[in-house]
């Protein structure tokens, strides 16, 4: 190489070297690099037409005070709700799903109004990315009367429904265009309707809910999408399916199905992250009860029962909702009368041991939910009309309260939605 040639290269490495700790080639390669989170938008529903939650079906009740599907736009920071619009429904849109890719939402529409048969109905929207709006696509009937509960299989091709009055559940194909098609199975509950009086009810308890009749609570598969679950409050018992991802169908699994203590009143539950462990929560026995799942054959086996209450708790409490962390180290379980979210730590077997709880700042905790970076949870406090913000203490898994309270009313889920991060 000539000296020309050597002192041309050496000049124009330079250059680039120079170039590149410049102000716009610094912003350029920022941008290049940004991860800039996108819009987080929280999607509440609530209960716009009788609630039916709790009384009897016969009795009239007033109309809810939700006004449908309530659109926030969430501060990640403080965790505030700002209202982003309203998506008015008057069939008490009371449970939200959201497919993985956050282009699609589901309703459970808690009616009984549908047909000769009196079926409820379940819709699917459409979410603007830009501002999280929900365009309707279509609505059909739910295979049952009051859908309280809905999920998505993990392969994203079928939603399953948990119809609580209608004491059945079904699975409903999602189209291509994520429209809802009918039903590719229903199944109905059948079997001996448990006692008035739960066997694990708090010392003068009077909490009767659901031991009148068959009534799902909540259907979901297993983290392997091969076995669905679902709870039937009524019979104190969980179903197990075997799950055919091709037709969308049910076929009873190898247990088909395990009980609780008679008029406890299985109502939710959620797994653990690793798979193994599963935790129900019991209505009308206030109690949570940890399960070894068998992920082969789908089968059960109860291993511990705790307590959702304080000790010496005494009177009537219905439990709520519950949730495992995201990093399993903690679960938490909604109180409706106590209106407390008890706090528990999940030990190396999956034993759970009473950490406390903490006051839900409104009437009735129906669910809760945390957003996605773990730092808040959200108390749907369905009597009281409000949402409140807790400050999740990561370390301890207690919840500080903000002092922020989001006037909803009627408020009975909270699901959120994160756009695409922004560039």
């Amino acid at each position: 190489m000539n000296p020309t040639e050597s002192s041309r290269r050496t000049f124009i490495q330079a250059s680039a070297a120079v170039a590149a700790t410049s102000p716009l080639m610094a912003a350029l390669a920022q941008a290049d690099n940004d991860t800039t989170p996108g819009h987080l938008f929280a999607y509440v529903g609530t209960f716009s037409s009788p609630l039916r939650d709790v009384l009897p079906t016969q009795v009239d009740l007033p109309p809810g005070n939700g006004r449908g599907i309530h659109i926030f736009q969430v501060n990640r920071s403080t965790g505030a709700l700002t209202p982003a619009g309203i998506h008015a429904l008057g069939t008490s849109p009371s449970c939200l799903a959201l497919n993985a890719a956050g282009t699609r939402l589901y309703s459970a529409n808690e009616t009984d109004r549908v047909g000769d048969e009196k079926h409820g109905t379940v819709s699917a929207f459409a979410i603007n990315p830009a501002n999280g709006k929900l365009e309707p696509l279509n609505s059909v009937r739910s295979g049952g009367a009051g859908p309280t509960f809905i999920s998505i299989h993990p392969e994203g091709k079928f939603l399953l429904v948990a119809n609580y009055f209608g004491g059945s559940i079904a699975v409903l194909p999602i189209l291509g265009d994520g429209q809802l098609g009918p039903a590719t199975d229903i199944k109905n509950d059948g079997g001996a309707v448990g006692p008035t009086k739960a066997t694990n009810a708090p010392p003068g308890s009077f909490a009767f809910s659901g031991h009148d009749r068959t009534h799902a609570h909540m259907i979901q598969t297993d983290p392997t999408g091969r076995f669905v679950l679902h709870v039937d409050l009524g019979l104190d018992k969980i179903f197990i399916w075997k799950f055919d991802s091709v037709k969308g169908t049910l076929t009873p699994a190898e247990t088909p199905s395990v009980s609780l203590p008679p008029g406890d009143g299985p109502r939710h539950f959620h797994f653990h992250p690793n798979g193994r462990w599963m935790y129900s929560i019991q209505e009308e026995g206030s109690n949570v009860v940890l399960f070894d799942y068998e992920s082969k054959t789908g089968a059960l086996t109860a291993r511990q029962t705790i307590a959702t209450l304080p000790a010496g708790f005494g009177g009537s409490n219905f439990c709520s909702g519950i949730l495992v962390s995201a990093d399993g180290k903690f679960v938490y379980a909604g109180n409706r009368l106590h209106d407390s979210i008890g706090i528990f730590s999940v030990g190396a077997d999956g034993v759970l041991t009473y950490v406390g709880e903490e006051w839900t700042r409104g009437n009735y905790p129906r669910s809760f939910n945390v957003d996605p970076s773990g730092q808040f949870l959200y108390s749907c406090n369905q009597r009281g009309d409000n949402i409140a913000t807790f400050r999740v203490d990561r370390a301890t898994g207690k919840l500080n309260f903000t002092g922020q309270y989001t006037p909803v009313g009627n408020p009975s889920i909270i699901i959120f939605h994160e756009t695409a991060k922004r560039h």
